[in-house]
């Protein structure tokens, strides 16, 4: 299992942040939902990698949170809130997103084998390349995750196609689908070996 803890950053002079985040990844495949554990941080609980590592990602890559991804087992049957559950990946959880306080790139992940020190290499090199994008590139890649054609986002966003392919290629989108593919397939072998 895989548990994410993510607080957040700057809390005492920022807006509440939490709202967005239970809002924007309601509809996630989890175990158990983001849900508030205590003031500025939320929890949750995946038993697939593949939807954890680019909401990880995601939020890391924002700046405005420190992520944490625990990889080990938890007691069965979890309770029916994040915040109650109990288990070695909990406990990873809780010991990765305070070492990410002290990260520049804000995400630690936290298991018991190799496997998951490489995901977290993976990771915090896929979190520079979307940190590290324009307004402009964010609104590209954002159009491409949704499925339609480099053509049809560029007719969205009122450029050139070679315009969007431009965009796209500054923005590293080449390497987002693979990376996230890579991240996930390491937090698995992570999960796998605990």
């Amino acid at each position: 299992m895989f548990v994410v803890t993510v607080d957040q950053r700057s809390s005492r002079t920022d807006r509440d942040r939490v709202p967005e985040v239970l809002a924007r990844y309601a509809s996630a495949h989890t175990v158990r939902p983001f849900d508030r554990t205590a003031g500025d941080e939320v929890q949750a609980v995946f038993d697939s990698a593949d939807e954890l590592a680019p909401i990880a990602v995601d939020l890391a890559a924002s700046g405005n949170w420190s992520v944490g991804i625990g990889v080990g087992p938890v007691e069965l049957p979890l309770p029916a809130t994040t915040r109650a559950g109990r288990g070695r990946a909990f406990e990873a959880a809780r010991e990765a997103v305070e070492a990410a306080k002290l990260d520049r790139r804000r995400l630690r992940v936290v298991g018991d084998s190799a496997a998951a020190t490489h995901a977290q290499t993976a990771a915090a090199l896929l979190v520079d390349v979307v940190a590290g994008r324009s307004e402009a590139g964010h609104d590209a890649v954002a159009l491409m995750r949704t499925g339609v054609t480099q053509t049809q986002a560029a007719r969205e966003l009122g450029i050139s196609p070679q315009a969007m392919s431009s965009r796209l290629q500054a923005a590293g989108w080449d390497v987002q689908t693979s990376g996230e593919a890579l991240v996930s397939y390491l937090l698995a072998e992570a999960g796998d070996r605990s």
